[in-house]
């Protein structure tokens, strides 16, 4: 039959006639209401002509697509059997429908070929706020293994979709975004890290050309796998278009025994009519349904870049009383704390508390940091050794890779996939989560696997993270990857926080943290305030514009506030109070992104659920390309509502070029209704460059 799956504006019409393998007929805007009968002529409309020099029968692109169906692109699954004198030559399978599972959201449909001995099964569900996720299960029913080299999500894409949005990037550089046409041929792009790295395409969205933030239909698709992984879009000479996605497999990382089974990652697919903000429309609450964070996001302070590896405990108890000065509620002792670590070319992997610097253990500190109502959290870097260190010298088996291999940020991988290292690394864990009173981990992973087997590690990483929760559930986590190297939707369903960026410098994080707020809430993203002089960039800011950039997100300071002045500390303890009234809008309201045609300047803001209130920032990235900028529009807002709009500063007011400002932030508020609001806007200051204004709208 033809299932037709529709939730928040969005269609699904899978055609699961006869024996072939189901296809998609529609993935897009809702289409309304279907009986049997129109589902057919639909199906029947779409019958293509059979074209010359081709197959005989009308093209079509299957759930499964490979040469068997005719198809010459990409495949979606590639099995070969192993064994014998030689393995055998990868053939396509002759896969049939054999049963269907359907109900009003999620769409099972189970596929085999009996001569092959291989049941695959496909998985599609379609949530209530219109995310697609799509996954294929692969089983071995023979005798003789069968090797699994490739499975992927296929998904039709529209002639429309012609231009691709994707991502790239380097340290400090995260989620650099780039576009391509798409022309007949395939753009593909590969990570092979064992993480998603900091080039990670991220999400792919094709769509109309020129499609924007807030206009144009997009098809976007993201893999939830924390590993390495492919993420491609192609266009056919027969006409078809495709976005596909699946986990990047090495050679003899999945041979299958009888009745074993390989589960691909879920693709997770977003169909939007209003542009990339749409399909974070779609994401946030998605992702908000599922989300393990309980409590509002607390204020952290991160003691990296205020002492690095100069663990003095006076220090850090002075530290202490300033954060708890300005109303920090988490105080995050950061890497140096373990025996012998003084600095990060040994000792990473030895576990204990170093006795020298810590002759009572963390307890002092601990309890200083909860005599102020703070919560503590720990650096950890779980699947990392140095060759510098007790366990790398003691178990040089249990390192990922050839030994011969070059060290990366000095140091190498563990192999969590070796039972006795997984066992050690969480007995440590678990002993010091037993010991201490530690909330929260901040988990790391510095470097790049290259070598051993990335889906067994990745699998390894998962099962560890879910033995260190179920063992202690109360305790929070970030993933930290050489900062944001490691975030996709695979490890935000087992932690409460991502570390976005290593750089704290206020304008690389404009962009960084716009771009990974496509997919990513922003109560998920870690987002600090370092000190003047950014120290991955020596630039220097004002801090009016770091806390700015830092209240988007899951704030925290990363600067050692005993060189802070008495009136910078004013001013921080001013902005946490504003994070503190303000988060319970920042991380429950939806993203909100306005096109600019200045690419110096950027505007983007958060309304309530209610569309009651909203917070809206005006940022001058540069020097303005013109004299004076166009209004500001602030989308998002109930168009028939009235909303009171003021200025907000944090600090001194920003810096701007102008003889005066514009005649309604003299006046200190306009009220205007939403459509007003959306569609002409509002004039803006002459912000110098690296400066940012907030501004406020409440509902009257």
């Amino acid at each position: 039959m033809i299932h037709h799956l529709r939730a928040a504006g969005v269609s699904l019409i899978v055609d699961a006639r006869g024996a072939k393998v189901p296809s998609i007929l529609h993935w897009g805007a809702d289409v309304g209401e279907l009986d049997t009968s129109a589902l057919d002529s639909l199906a029947g409309a779409l019958v293509a002509a059979v074209p010359p020099s081709s197959i005989d029968e009308s093209p079509r692109l299957s759930l499964v697509p490979t040469l068997f169906d005719g198809w010459s692109g990409r495949p979606g699954l590639e099995v070969h059997r192993v064994g014998g004198v030689a393995p055998s030559v990868s053939q396509p399978l002759a896969l049939r429908l054999v049963a269907t599972d359907a109900t009003e959201t999620t769409l099972v449909f189970t596929l085999a070929d009996a001569a092959a001995a291989v049941t695959v099964t496909v998985t599609l569900e379609l949530t209530p706020e219109g995310v697609l996720r799509l996954r294929h299960r692969v089983r071995n029913d023979a005798s003789s293994p069968l090797a699994v080299d490739g499975v992927a999500a296929a998904l039709p894409l529209p002639d429309r979709a012609r231009e691709l949005l994707d991502f790239t990037g380097l340290w400090t550089h995260e989620r650099t975004p780039q576009r391509h046409t798409l022309g007949q041929g395939i753009w593909s792009r590969e990570h092979r890290h064992g993480r998603p790295g900091h080039d990670d395409a991220f999400l792919f969205a094709a769509g109309a050309p020129g499609f924007t933030f807030r206009t144009g239909e997009v098809w976007a698709t993201h893999l939830a796998w924390s590993g390495d992984k492919v993420l491609w879009a192609e266009r056919s000479p027969l006409g078809a278009s495709v976005s596909g996605s699946g986990e990047l497999l090495a050679p003899g990382d999945i041979v299958l025994a009888d009745g074993e089974h390989y589960e691909s990652p879920w693709t997770v697919a977003v169909y939007s009519a209003t542009g990339l903000d749409g399909v974070s429309a779609r994401l946030h609450p998605w992702i908000r349904s599922w989300s393990s964070i309980r409590r509002p996001r607390p204020v952290v302070l991160n003691t990296w870049e205020a002492v690095y590896f100069d663990h003095d405990l006076p220090t850090l108890l002075t530290l202490v009383d300033q954060a708890a000065r300005v109303g920090v509620e988490r105080f995050v002792l950061d890497d140096g704390w373990f025996e012998g670590r003084t600095d990060d070319r040994r000792a990473l992997g030895d576990w204990f508390v170093d006795a020298a610097r810590w002759p009572d253990g963390l307890s002092p500190l601990i309890d200083a940091v909860r005599a102020q109502g703070m919560d503590f959290g720990l650096w950890v870097e779980p699947e990392m050794v140095n060759p510098d260190s007790t366990v790398a010298r003691e178990h040089p088996d249990w390192i990922l890779g050839h030994a011969d291999a070059p060290t990366w940020r000095f140091q190498r991988v563990l192999d969590l996939s070796n039972p006795e290292a997984f066992a050690y690394i969480l007995g440590r864990l678990d002993a010091l989560l037993g010991e201490y009173d530690i909330a929260f981990l901040k988990w790391d992973h510095n470097r790049d696997l290259l070598g051993g087997s990335a889906h067994r590690q990745t699998a390894a990483f998962y099962r560890l993270l879910d033995a260190v929760r179920a063992a202690h559930p109360h305790v929070e986590i970030e993933s930290c990857a050489s900062g944001g190297a490691r975030i996709d939707l695979g490890v935000l369903e087992r932690v409460e926080r991502v570390w976005t960026s290593d750089t704290n410098d206020p304008l690389e994080r404009q962009a960084i943290q716009r771009y990974t707020s496509l997919v990513i809430p922003p109560e998920y993203l870690g987002g600090h305030l370092g000190a003047a002089q950014s120290h991955t960039t020596w630039r220097t800011s004002d801090l009016e514009f770091r806390l700015v950039t830092a209240l988007f997100g899951s704030a925290g300071i990363e600067w050692n506030l005993n060189e802070a002045s008495p009136a910078e500390l004013d001013t921080i303890a001013a902005w946490i109070d504003t994070y503190k009234r303000l988060r319970g809008l920042l991380h429950t309201g939806t993203v909100v992104r306005s096109d600019a045609s200045d690419p110096a300047l950027h505007a983007h803001g958060v309304v309530f659920r209610d569309l009651t209130s909203a917070l809206f920032a005006h940022v001058s990235l540069a020097a303005p390309r013109t004299t004076v900028p166009s209004p500001l529009r602030l989308p998002g807002l109930d168009p028939d509502r009235l909303y009171r709009v003021r200025p907000l500063t944090l600090g001194a007011a920003p810096r701007a070029i102008q003889d005066a400002p514009p005649a309604w932030i003299a006046a200190g508020e306009t009220v205007l209704s939403g459509r007003v609001l959306a569609e002409i806007g509002l004039a803006v200051p002459l912000l110098a460059p690296e400066q940012a204004q907030l501004f406020t709208a409440d509902a009257l």
